[in-house]
């Protein structure tokens, strides 16, 4: 059976994590010099390998002859984690257990002894979606752990996490991975699963992913239905023909191609939100390149190439990139509400047409 690329290639050791060398190598140390917590908490954005590297700790705590502090994925102990057979390392989703019976049946199972293994491992993931109640109930445990209990907290958002539970974690922050080590990475996995992968298309990929490797496997899994997998072919994949041929229509002042253009997007299944939120990167983007030309290329998101930014870039002055952005950012936030998204995206895109329509003082004053 086909198994997704994000699975297939999720990471079995410290040393396969992509990116995240200040934490693995922390992680390894403490497993090799057996100086470990009793409370970890994994912080970062999706995708950044926070249950990965939870689950590879959870391994390498029971391992049998664990190698420089990875896993040795070879051991009982190893081997029954990976495959989900081994009851003492529980994996728990907050989201839909977050309520303070489930804390309080988790507390009532973790002081029994583990039966097949060293430690018994309780991974939280999005921890910051438990109750106030929940994480009452979790300190109490978490201030006095069993000797053979361990719990490693996974959030997407630091914010919600009471301070009481913080003091109590040893705390490490997952970094969003730079787009060149993501393409690289893609490259590899592209060469072994035997798919043609040129590397425009490979950086493409990497900035849609947006620092997120799980996000950057599951986009090229999603193009690999192609033979050769090129910008053309993921800007098809993703949706995003349309965008910049739409601002060039906008730039022109062209507002009856620019309604047609939206108009056969939609029809094609487009969400306009998503149409307006890549507008609102396009125009980000050339900003970028056009207030900070040397330091651009690292800046922007990499959805679009350097020389359909060039393009724009000479067309519009930054006051009008400004303006722009401030249209589409105002436009966004009116479509949630909305109950005609189509309606308010076409609106927007009149203004961006016709911008002054929508222009204010600051603006007046830049065009002076």
């Amino acid at each position: 059976m086909y198994q997704a690329l994000y699975r297939k290639w999720r990471p079995k050791t410290f040393d396969e994590v992509v990116g995240q060398k200040h934490i693995t190598e922390t992680l390894k140390n403490q497993i090799s010099t057996g100086r470990t917590s009793h409370a970890y908490l994994f912080i970062g954005t999706r995708g950044t390998g926070k249950t990965t590297c939870a689950k590879i700790l959870a391994k390498a705590l029971n391992c049998e002859h664990p190698v420089d502090g990875n896993p040795c994925g070879k051991c009982p102990a190893c081997l029954g984690i990976e495959d989900g057979s081994i009851m003492d390392v529980v994996e728990i989703d907050a989201a839909s257990n977050n309520g303070v019976d489930n804390v309080r049946q988790l507390r009532e199972e973790a002081v029994f002894s583990p039966v097949s293994v060293k430690k018994r491992v309780y991974i939280i993931d999005e921890v910051h979606m438990l109750s106030t109640a929940a994480f009452n109930a979790l300190l109490k445990i978490l201030e006095e752990p069993p000797e053979h209990l361990v719990f490693i907290l996974a959030t997407t958002e630091l914010n919600k996490v009471p301070a009481t539970i913080l003091s109590r974690c040893q705390r490490h922050s997952f970094k969003r991975l730079d787009a060149q080590l993501i393409a690289d990475h893609l490259e590899h996995v592209a060469q072994c699963e035997n798919l043609r992968l040129e590397r425009s298309a490979a950086e493409l990929i990497a900035g849609l992913a947006e620092g997120g490797m799980r996000d950057a496997l599951s986009l090229l899994d999603q193009c690999s239905g192609e033979s050769d997998i090129d910008t053309d072919a993921v800007y098809s994949a993703m949706g995003l023909t349309g965008t910049a041929q739409l601002l060039d229509y906008a730039v022109k002042k062209n507002t009856d191609e620019a309604l047609k253009l939206f108009d056969s997007l939609w029809r094609d299944g487009k969400d306009p939100a998503t149409l307006l939120y890549e507008l609102n990167t396009l125009l980000r983007d050339c900003l970028m390149l056009a207030v900070a030309p040397k330091a651009g290329a690292d800046l922007i998101s990499g959805r679009f190439s350097r020389d359909i930014l060039g393009v724009f870039c000479k067309k519009l002055t930054k006051a009008e990139l400004i303006n722009r952005i401030n249209i589409v950012s105002d436009s966004l936030l009116k479509i949630r509400d909305s109950k005609s998204a189509k309606l308010t995206a076409e609106l927007c895109i009149i203004s961006l047409c016709e911008p002054r329509l929508t222009e204010g003082v600051d603006e007046l004053r830049a065009r002076i």
